[in-house]
């Protein structure tokens, strides 16, 4: 088949709204000709006007063979793994999410030198905006520990920062669904412009999502103007079948999620992948108790990471997992995505 060029990404993808916004196209575009002009606010990527392949008839195709929404994701909910556990964090993590598995995974790992950089997402703790990092020392995953990945952001662009600028070896991915499937499709990838990043991407921690939302109508449109709510006394927002706000002083609220419609990114509504299936561990709060996050070990990669932190004690594995509530939810998500015409 011959190589495509972003005007069949354009063609299959944008121009459909099937963009899910994971920004993998504009990490590895080659040329730098791909971007989002507002983040928060645009659907999709724009080129700039140039393209190696359109212009040059250089042969790329690195934004169409990354990009999470050219293929069908299977329909299974809990999709191939070795063990599904309950666990804990033991260390000292003041903001940490759920039980803080994840960050103490990746601690462990970062101090063993087991990977040296970490792309994920963060977001401002008076505006709530998000924004992609990479992590490079163990302190300042503590303070970004617990940062909510309810929101849109083209985590995926930060990749070329770690790889291509800064040229880190060892890097964690950790991301909702479509950032996982878009890494999913680097790694096993034959695109020579794409293996430098597949080969340099140690782990990929997927988190469970329902949908993400552009965070200008969430925050300014549903929180702000129709339920007075600040964003500077949010604690922090949660989604566990419904949207859980809890106040600086302690207080909650929820509300549903069919309320919120407005707020949800037009690509969501073509996922229906809700446990981060091509992750090597996946992981969130539904299905385990208060205080502790279900992880979903996926393969042999997963494992190691996983009983390298169980063996140093900073984590510990406690109590059952409710299956059942973990399948509930990702097919009623299954359930509610569309089919692209």
């Amino acid at each position: 088949m011959a190589t495509r060029s972003y005007l069949d990404l354009k063609e299959a993808v944008w121009d459909r709204n099937l963009c899910a916004g994971c920004g993998a196209c504009v990490a590895v575009c080659p040329a730098d000709a791909l971007c989002f002009d507002e983040p928060g606010g645009a659907l999709h990527p724009r080129n700039i006007g140039y393209c190696k392949q359109v212009q040059d008839e250089v042969n790329c195709g690195a934004c169409y063979d990354a990009c999470p929404r050219v293929e069908k994701i299977g329909d299974d909910v809990l999709g191939t793994y070795q063990k599904i556990l309950s666990a804990r964090a033991t260390l000292d993590i003041p903001r940490k999410q759920t039980g803080g598995a994840v960050t103490a995974i990746l601690l462990t790992a970062m101090r063993q030198g087991l990977i040296d950089a970490i792309v994920t997402v963060t977001e401002d703790r008076w505006t709530m905006k998000p924004a992609s990092v990479v992590i490079t020392n163990s302190e300042e995953l503590v303070v970004h520990a617990g940062s909510r990945y309810n929101w849109w952001v083209p985590l995926v662009a930060a990749l070329k920062t770690a790889v291509i600028e800064k040229k880190y070896q060892r890097i964690a991915v950790i991301g909702v669904p479509c950032v996982v499937q878009a890494i999913h499709r680097i790694r096993r990838s034959e695109n020579d412009l794409l293996k430098p990043f597949g080969k340099r991407i140690r782990l990929v921690i997927g988190l469970f999502c329902t949908e993400t939302f552009d965070y200008h109508q969430l925050m300014d449109e549903v929180l702000k103007k129709e339920h007075r709510i600040e964003t500077w006394n949010i604690d922090h927002l949660d989604i566990s079948g419904k949207l859980e706000i809890t106040m600086r002083d302690g207080t909650t609220s929820r509300l549903r999620l069919d309320a919120l419609d407005s707020a949800i990114r037009p690509g969501c509504h073509y996922c229906s992948d809700f446990s981060a299936l091509y992750s090597d561990i996946s992981a969130g709060s539904i299905g385990s108790g208060k205080g502790y996050t279900t992880l979903i070990v996926r393969n042999d990669t997963g494992r190691v990471f996983l009983e390298e932190a169980l063996t140093r004690n900073n984590l510990v594995e406690e109590g059952q997992v409710d299956i059942p509530a973990i399948e509930k939810l990702g097919n009623l998500k299954r359930s509610k995505s569309r089919s692209p015409e």
